[in-house]
């Protein structure tokens, strides 16, 4: 790729990212930083866990950024009865009319598609909602003797409502590795509940058009790979990962003490990618640390396990990211 292509799609890359936010600010008030880290996911090809308490707009964001999408769209509605072939599909038996032979047909289920809303995700037990593994990570399902591949882009947004919560099943940590980011969903502020309140009873909602296609999405996702990211910010990566590992005495007391597992290769994997597609949504040619430190919470959250001290003593998973940050140095201080 010569450079002049290069910035022609980082700018088009920038220039599709206010397309969306245009749309999505139709419909959505406020949670401009939620926003944002779903469409660096988006982006980046990841996929998102948003979590929050009913009736904060996790699922309106998702189908209205499905809206914005010129790709196919399904939505999932977990409860406690689904079963695995309900999300991938399943066999059935078929007659030939005019053989009389019988035959087994792959009915597809609503993984087949795009963008998949996995809403309340934690309402189902573990074994459906393990059936989501596979095509979340290898992008395939398999039945039978048989795997279907995928069409591309493929993304799952999943909703959860906490775990404290009456009639919810936590996720097996294997489940949750796969999301990419862990999004905490908030309260809106008095401002934006107010304008809420006057924009959904004064009459409909302006309706979001479709602004971005498929191919452009991957097109963005394969530059995304591209942005350069140095050795400097690659080193600080490794560094941040490396310090939440427990079982290393030289670790900052607040790992060590509080915290029972650290964050694995795809945490460092994940920063990385969510850095590169940071810094080309907003029109930069190279990710920087500053682009690590602004995805690191959605990423690391979900990552890093805290003991029963750091929960005895009200210490979060948050926390103990928010001071790492401040404590793990920009520059490799052995090499200085």
């Amino acid at each position: 790729m010569s450079e002049e292509i290069d910035m022609a799609v980082v700018e088009r890359a920038r220039e599709g990212r206010e397309k969306v936010l245009k749309e999505l600010r139709k419909v959505i008030v406020g949670q401009e930083d939620l926003i944002d880290q779903v469409l660096i996911a988006l982006f980046a090809g990841g996929h998102c866990l948003l979590i929050g308490v009913p009736g904060l707009a996790k699922t309106l964001l998702v189908s209205t950024l499905a809206k914005t999408l010129d790709m196919k769209f399904k939505r999932i509605q977990f409860t406690p009865d689904m079963m695995p072939s309900d999300i991938t599909g399943t066999e059935i038996l078929e007659e030939d009319v005019t053989t009389g032979h019988k035959k087994f047909t792959f009915v597809q289920g609503p993984v087949f598609t795009n963008l998949l809303l996995a809403d309340e995700i934690n309402r189902t037990p573990p074994k459906t909602q393990a059936a989501l593994l596979e095509a979340m990570q290898e992008k395939q399902v398999s039945v039978g003797k048989e795997t279907y591949k995928l069409e591309e882009p493929f993304m799952v947004m999943a909703t959860q409502n906490p775990l404290e919560q009456e009639g919810t099943y936590p996720l097996p940590e294997a489940q949750m590795d796969r999301f990419m980011f862990n999004l905490w969903v908030d309260y809106p502020s008095a401002s934006e509940l107010k304008e809420i309140i006057k924009i959904t009873t004064a009459g409909g909602l302006a309706e979001p058009e479709a602004v971005l296609s498929g191919a452009e999405v991957l097109e963005f996702r394969k530059a995304v790979r591209m942005v350069p990211i140095s050795d400097h910010v690659i080193d600080y990566i490794v560094r941040l990962t490396m310090t939440t590992h427990p079982d290393n005495p030289d670790n900052p007391d607040i790992c060590t003490k509080y915290l029972s597992w650290g964050a694995g290769p795809r945490c460092g994997q994940y920063l990385s990618l969510g850095a590169k597609a940071r810094a080309l949504l907003r029109g930069n040619m190279q990710a920087t640390v500053e682009d690590v430190q602004a995805v690191s919470n959605a990423v690391m959250r979900h990552r890093i396990f805290t003991n029963f001290s750091a929960q005895a003593e009200g210490i979060t998973s948050d926390k103990i990211i928010e001071d790492l940050l401040k404590l793990v140095p920009e520059e490799d201080t052995a090499k200085a």
